[in-house]
């Protein structure tokens, strides 16, 4: 190619980048998207004979875009059992379409079923592994990355160890987690690491999990284990496995009727913080959990539907425990409503 020929070539690329930017920057919404869930239920704790209301949920989020690499959200509970929280803020921006980076507060990346909100349960109560074992929102910053042509993504990042309600304490250690999963037909793969010091103990956590979504039904299995640095605790490990399957039907407002059945347990598992003498103790018991249920929804797109749910939960623990309330066996019916 002579001299002549490539300052035209040039001069011609310069002439339609700007109208490739523009066409990219018309196809981006900038408009800010408002969403919310409302969780509300009644639950009677069947061993006492007592009952409550509650406002479970009042999330309300905000996410959008500043440019078709950068984007933002922001998610706060308005009423998580009468208390406000400020739950994620963060901000991403793609290096590539593979790479991007994410900063901000957010939940740590580890685990599958712990990444569940409101709006995505498939049951009342979360499981072991969600809510005792692994429930970790932090304040740092982390990298994705996808392969192109794979079905392979991967996540890791680096965190302060305090808790959210503490940014501004400095630190002498990091708290870290990774987090890979891998796609293939109906089945997806994922595992983790995940490196914690809730007080002054450090916990590592591996994790493990399967879920199969096909048709009507999905499955999935997971299973954690969490490790206490100095034997300053016995491991814990949890599990849990469930089924829902979906039907489509014609009944007043609504078009969907499904059914859930879940099997979860852990053994004595530590939150991680010393007592007043330094020590770690045991504050969840081991103990196994049957959770059978029905739904029956009206879903008009991903982010319009309703729940009505009704669950009940057998527990079982291993030696004599007294139960509370909380921690025993339980029926309750709960409205989910996603706008």
């Amino acid at each position: 190619m002579r001299f002549t020929e490539i300052r035209v070539f040039i001069v011609l690329l310069l002439a339609v980048l700007p109208a490739i930017r523009s066409n990219a920057e018309e196809k981006t919404d900038y408009t800010p998207h408002i969403h919310g869930t409302v969780r509300t239920r009644f639950e009677v704790a069947t061993e006492s004979g007592k009952y409550r209301f509650q406002v479970r949920n009042a999330r309300v989020s905000l996410d959008g875009k500043i440019a078709p690499s950068i984007d933002y959200y922001i998610n706060t509970d308005l009423c998580d059992r009468g208390s406000m929280k400020i739950l994620d803020v963060w901000a991403r921006i793609y290096a590539t379409k593979e790479l991007g980076f994410q900063a901000g507060q957010f939940r740590m990346p580890f685990g599958v079923d712990p990444f569940r909100g409101p709006n995505t349960y498939f049951f009342a109560n979360r499981s072991f592994i969600g809510k005792q074992v692994c429930n970790v929102r932090a304040v740092g910053a982390k990298a994705m990355y996808t392969l192109p042509g794979i079905p392979l993504s991967a996540e890791a990042g680096v965190f302060s160890p305090t808790t959210i309600g503490n940014h501004a304490g400095w630190n002498s250690s990091l708290a870290f987690a990774a987090k890979l999963t891998y796609s293939i037909d109906n089945v997806k793969l994922a595992t983790g690491f995940q490196s914690i010091i809730p007080d002054s103990i450090r916990t590592n956590l591996i994790d493990a999990a399967v879920t199969w979504s096909a048709g009507r039904w999905t499955v999935e299995g997971e299973y954690m284990y969490k490790h206490y640095t100095s034997d300053s605790h016995k491991p814990c490990h949890a599990y849990n496995i469930f089924a829902d399957y979906r039907m489509p039907i014609k009944a007043g407002v609504f078009n969907q009727l499904s059914f859930q059945g879940r099997f979860d347990g852990m053994t004595d598992h530590s939150n991680a913080l010393r007592d007043e003498n330094g020590n770690l103790t045991t504050t969840d018991p081991s103990r196994n959990r049957v959770t059978v249920g029905a739904t029956i929804s009206y879903i008009k797109s991903k982010n319009l539907f309703l729940h009505l749910r009704a669950n009940y939960e057998k527990y079982f623990y291993s030696g004599n425990v007294a139960t509370t309330p909380d921690s025993g066996d339980k029926a309750l019916i709960e409205l989910v409503l996603r706008f």
